[in-house]
This record gives structure tokens, C-alpha cells and sequence, in this order.
């Protein structure tokens, strides 16, 4: 849109700062709707690169990029394997200082359980069978021989224990009471005046009984006895069993009453006493089921020809 100066007298364009307004690129261009627009217009234009494929692996030139099989080391000299490894043996056996070991025989082969034969270090003394050298046997001296126990129980016998017999000493019937007599003599020989006593009245170490009365007591309640039943109740008989009779009851069997067993209904008199009868229900009648009615819709006398069967 053109610019319309302004009452300053400069243009939209002098007061932005720029030296000419910018141009419309798409105006007249036919409009492209974005689905027809092609991902890369730049592909679709000129030639492009095609590569031809790739290339499979194999022993042909035409699957490496070099044209021709270029090797690692080229011009090198021809290396018999076999010569290099004699000349190897050949400086391992000058290291050694003198001949190989080879031994004197094969190994040797045990022959039997518990045998040390083919062992490098042979039999072994600790684990030999022999016996031991032992000293002579000394039998053992006699053993001790007494005379008999003698008979009896060892009262009032005489030389039956091992030891001597005790000898007799002399006893008095009333040694303690007489030693217990000298001795309290003797105490009170060495006494000196008559025992200390004070002059005080004894009193009691605690004070006196807060419940004791000087009042006589009451007579002792005796206790009422009740009388016990001496002989428990026991029947004249033991009771009767019923045996289709009234034997067993108390009373005798009642008197047969000519009651009937149930009353009779009234006859009904009049046309306002009728009993009701309820009328009757629906009755049933047979009904189709949906699949049969579906059926019949989609097959019916028209197209039963020219109808398909339906998968289910």
C-alpha cells in the first residue's frame, strides 16, 4: 500500500529507517494446495545421481572399491615355516648344559592293596605290621588272704570287730550332776557381794491394751442345729413302663367321650352365601421365538430363491 506522508512532512518508510519498502515475492503466483506440494521440488528437476545398486562381497574385483587386488606387503621374500621352527629348536637345545633327561625305566605298577612297590620313597617303619618288642610279662603277686568273718551280729560278743577289745572304765550314775555342782561352787567362790539391783519400779515395754474391759462378758450363743433328715425318700416301687395301657399313670384311664373329630360346616341357604370362585387366568399359547422371526423376514416366499445364506 503506497505511504502517506505524515503532517511532519516525512514518509512511513524515512521513520523506520529504511531505504525502500520490501518487495511482494508471491504476488501473481498461482496457489498450490500443501497436498500437491512434492516433498523435494529440487528431485524432480535436472538430472540426478544414481548410484547403480550396491555391490554383493565376493572373490571378484567388482565388489571392492579398488580396481584391482592391492596386498599388504608387496615384493617381501618367501618364509618356509618349517625352517624357521628347526632354527628355533636349534637355539633352545644350545641353552642346555648338558644331555636331555631320559628316565632309567617305565613307571612302576602297584601289585596289590597295601604294596610299596614302584614308590619312590619305599616302605614306611610307622605303618609297618610288625609287633612291637615288649617287655616280659610279670604276673601280678597273690592277692591278700583273710580268715573268715566270724559268726555273729557283734552285740554282746567279745574280740568279733577288727581292733582290739575296748577295756572297761568305771562310771558313776550321777557324774554330770555332780560336776555341775562343783562347778557352780566354784562360781560363786569367785563372786565379790550380792548382785546389783535397782530401785526402780518395772514398767511394761509397751503401753497398755486399748480394747481390755474389766466388765464380764456375754454368754456364748449357741448355734441352732437344724434338724437333717435322716432316711432319704425312696419309692414303695419302681415305676411302671406304659405298655399300651394307662398302667403307669397316676390316674386311671379316662371315660371314652363321643365327640367327633371335627365339626361339621353349616350348609349354605340362600343366593347371597354362594362361595366365591375366582375366574380363571390367562391361559398360555404358544409364541415364536426371535429366531424364528428372523428368518422370516429375511426369507420369505419372494426370495427364498435367490437368497444367500448368511456366515456367521
Amino acid at each position: 500500500m503506497p505511504t502517506v506522508p505524515a503532517e511532519g512532512g516525512k514518509t512511513d518508510m524515512e521513520r523506520i529507517g529504511l531505504f525502500s519498502e520490501m518487495e511482494y515475492i508471491t504476488v501473481g503466483d498461482k496457489y498450490v494446495s500443501q497436498f500437491n506440494r512434492p516433498f523435494n521440488e529440487a528431485a524432480s528437476k535436472s538430472k540426478q545421481m544414481l548410484p547403480g545398486g550396491s555391490k554383493a562381497m565376493s572373490d571378484l574385483q567388482a565388489g571392492y572399491f579398488d580396481p584391482r587386488f592391492v596386498r599388504i606387503f608387496e615384493g617381501e621374500g618367501y618364509v618356509n615355516l618349517n625352517q624357521v621352527r628347526r632354527r628355533d629348536m636349534m637355539e633352545a637345545a644350545r641353552k642346555n648344559l648338558g644331555k636331555a633327561f631320559f628316565p632309567s625305566s617305565g613307571e612302576k605298577k602297584p601289585c596289590g592293596l597295601g604294596s610299596y612297590y614302584g614308590t619312590i620313597g619305599g616302605p614306611v617303619p610307622f605303618f609297618s605290621a610288625q609287633s612291637k618288642p615288649r617287655e616280659k610279662y610279670k604276673a601280678p603277686g597273690k592277692n591278700l588272704y583273710t580268715n573268715p568273718g566270724k559268726k555273729g551280729t557283734g552285740y554282746g560278743y567279745a574280740n568279733i570287730t577288727i581292733g582290739k577289745q575296748f577295756s572297761h572304765s568305771a562310771d558313776f550314775y550321777d557324774a554330770a550332776k555332780l560336776n555341775y555342782k562343783k562347778a557352780n561352787e566354784e562360781h560363786h567362790r569367785l563372786l565379790k557381794g550380792a548382785p546389783f539391783k535397782l530401785n526402780l519400779h518395772p514398767r511394761d515395754y509397751f503401753d497398755a491394751n486399748p480394747y481390755f474391759s474389766e466388765e464380764p462378758l456375754p454368754p456364748i450363743k449357741k448355734e441352732e442345729k437344724k434338724e437333717s433328715i435322716s432316711n432319704t425318700f425312696k419309692p414303695s416301687s419302681p415305676g411302671k413302663k406304659p405298655g399300651g395301657m394307662k398302667a403307669g399313670t397316676f390316674d386311671p384311664y379316662p371315660s371314652h367321650s363321643a365327640d367327633p373329630y371335627m365339626a361339621k360346616l353349616a350348609t349354605i341357604s340362600g343366593k347371597n352365601d354362594k362361595i366365591f370362585h375366582p375366574p380363571g387366568g390367562p391361559k398360555s399359547r404358544p409364541v415364536e421365538s426371535i429366531m424364528t422371526l428372523n428368518v422370516r423376514r429375511a426369507l420369505n416366499s419372494k426370495n427364498y430363491k435367490t437368497a444367500s445364506v448368511p456366515s456367521y
